[in-house]
């Protein structure tokens, strides 16, 4: 399996998911915070995968893509919105309507920064516990 995906794809798809995370904020609908959180757990096994991602692929592109990025960090963000529109869900189905709308802001937040400004904060985490893991590694070898 190719390990590297489109940036543009991770783009769309936080674009979309931005969207739908409003909509589930303005409303307060648990049932679309427990969809996008599928579409989350999808995509964090398999970025390809998502229904994003499909919808990516068969828009028209006028160039294949400059550079591309690993998969790794995008999986693990994924992972992370997984958690946090999971959290949403349960909160606005339980009758925790605070949760159900901190964790869902949370989640807007993060799809919004990396939809707008490519910044992507789930794969800044990654890469910040990759570099944790080698240092305390170098640190173990050294002792």
């Amino acid at each position: 399996m190719n390990s590297e995906l489109d940036p543009r794809g991770q783009r769309f798809a936080a674009a979309i998911t931005t969207v739908v995370t409003a909509v589930v904020l303005i409303t307060g609908s648990g049932w679309l915070a427990l969809a996008q959180a599928i579409v989350f757990a999808i995509t964090a096994v398999d970025p390809r995968r998502g229904p994003y991602a499909m919808i990516f692929r068969a828009l028209p592109r006028l160039s294949p893509p400059a550079e591309r990025e690993p998969a790794a960090p995008v999986r693990f963000a994924q992972f992370v919105g997984f958690i946090f529109l999971s959290v949403s869900a349960g909160g606005y189905l339980g009758g925790a309507e605070t949760l159900g709308l901190v964790a869902a802001a949370f989640g807007l937040l993060a799809a919004f920064l990396n939809a707008a400004f490519g910044l992507c904060l789930g794969c800044e985490a990654y890469l910040a516990f990759q570099r944790l893991k080698t240092r305390n590694a170098e640190n173990v070898e050294n002792s």
